[in-house]
C-alpha cells in the first residue's frame, strides 16, 4: 500500500496535504475541526504491551465464574461462555450471535491482532499480511463492546441482589482488567503511525 502525500478528511472529505505532528501535538481539520491525528508516544511498543496483558486476561475473563447466584440454597456460577450458551437454550439466537460477537469474538480477534501487528512492527519483522490485519482490526474494533457486557452484569446484580445471594468470582476482576486493557489500547493505538511503520517493512522487503 503505498502511502500518498495527500489524506481526505474522514468527516468532510477536504483534501490535506499529508503533515505528522510531533507527539504531544493534534492536527485538526481545517473545515470541520474533525481530529486527524493525534500521536502517541512509544505507541507500538505500548500497543504490543497492552496486547500481550490482553492475551492472558482472556482465559480467565472467558472460562472463570462472573457471578455465582444462590437461591433457596442452590447455586449457580455464572461465566461470560455460559451466558452466551444460555441464550441459544432459551431460543434467544439472535441476541446469544450478538452477545457471543460483541462481548467474545470480536474483543478476542482485536486483541490478537493488535498482538500480531505490534509484535511484528516492534521487532521489524514484515508480513505480507500487515496490512489486511490492520484493516481488519479497524474494523472489528466498532463492534467489540466489552463495556456494554459489563452493564448488562451490572444491572443484572442490581436486579437480582433482593432476591438471592451473590458472590463475585475471580472472572470479573479479569473481565473488568480486560475492559481497562482494551480501553487503554484505543487510547495508545497511533493507526497512522502503524500504517507508516509498515510501509517502511514493506519497502524495505521490496528491496
Amino acid at each position: 500500500m503505498k502511502i500518498s502525500n495527500y489524506l481526505a478528511c474522514p468527516e468532510c472529505d477536504l483534501l490535506l496535504r499529508r503533515n505528522t505532528p510531533v507527539v504531544g501535538e493534534k492536527a485538526h481539520c481545517p473545515r470541520c475541526r474533525y481530529l486527524l491525528h493525534h500521536p502517541r508516544t512509544d505507541s507500538i511498543a505500548r500497543t504490543f504491551a497492552l496486547s500481550l496483558t490482553g492475551l492472558f486476561l482472556l482465559f480467565p475473563a472467558n472460562l472463570l465464574p462472573i457471578v455465582g447466584i444462590k437461591v433457596l440454597g442452590n447455586a449457580h456460577d455464572g461465566t461470560l461462555w455460559s451466558g452466551v450458551m444460555t441464550l441459544f437454550d432459551e431460543g434467544m439466537w439472535a441476541v446469544a450471535l450478538v452477545v457471543f460477537l460483541a462481548s467474545v469474538l470480536f474483543p478476542i480477534l482485536s486483541i490478537v491482532l493488535s498482538l500480531l501487528i505490534s509484535g511484528h512492527l516492534y521487532f521489524n519483522r514484515a508480513n505480507r499480511h500487515l496490512s489486511l490485519w490492520l484493516r481488519t482490526l479497524q474494523h472489528i474494533d466498532e463492534w467489540a463492546m466489552l463495556e456494554v457486557y459489563l452493564l448488562g452484569i451490572i444491572v443484572a446484580c442490581v436486579k437480582l441482589a433482593s432476591m438471592a445471594e451473590l458472590k463475585f468470582g475471580l472472572g470479573l476482576t479479569a473481565f473488568v482488567l480486560l475492559l481497562l486493557v482494551t480501553v487503554m489500547l484505543a487510547s495508545n493505538f497511533d493507526s497512522t503511525l502503524f500504517w507508516q511503520r509498515i510501509e517502511q517493512l514493506n519497502s524495505h522487503e521490496k528491496k
